[in-house]
């Protein structure tokens, strides 16, 4: 099974990025993907969270943040009680670190072929909308998939 939805892609650099990791066998995710990736800069770590800006953060957004769990698994419910406890500490840490008094939080679970996403590796956007273009530009995640397999 691939690491990668590349079906999903918004862009056409995410596209090549992916199909670079997807040829390596590398998961961006995961703790080693993470340290290589010098595109992804770390604003917070701990043993079970990382918090990253988006490379790639949706339109209308003043601030995309990723969180995103040590262990690589595609659902919420399949992380370890230690991760799903961590996830509340790096929350916690990005609202009092951006001053975050309103944001969204978007999360795929399963099979991106399904979701929209684009890697499987679960992780979570921490969204806030950028408040200038919020009436001609709102915020989208998409949760569903065209493709699947």
């Amino acid at each position: 099974m691939s690491l990668y939805c590349v079906e999903n892609h918004r862009t056409e650099e995410q596209l090549l990025r992916m199909q670079d990791l997807e040829r390596r066998g590398v998961c961006l995710f995961c703790p080693d993907g993470l340290a290589e990736h010098s595109g992804l800069k770390p604003v917070w770590r701990s043993e079970s969270w990382t918090i990253a800006p988006n490379d790639f953060p949706y339109q209308g957004t003043s601030l995309h943040l990723l969180l995103i769990p040590s262990e690589h698994v595609t659902d919420l419910a399949d992380l370890s009680g230690e991760a799903r406890a961590g996830f509340f500490d790096a929350l916690v840490y990005a609202r009092e670190k951006y001053g975050l008094d309103g944001y969204g939080l978007g999360v795929r679970n399963g099979r991106c072929e399904l979701t929209g996403g684009t890697i499987r590796h679960l992780h979570v956007h921490l969204l806030v909308g950028d408040p200038a273009t919020a009436a001609d530009s709102p915020v989208r995640m998409r949760f569903s998939s065209a493709v699947q397999r």
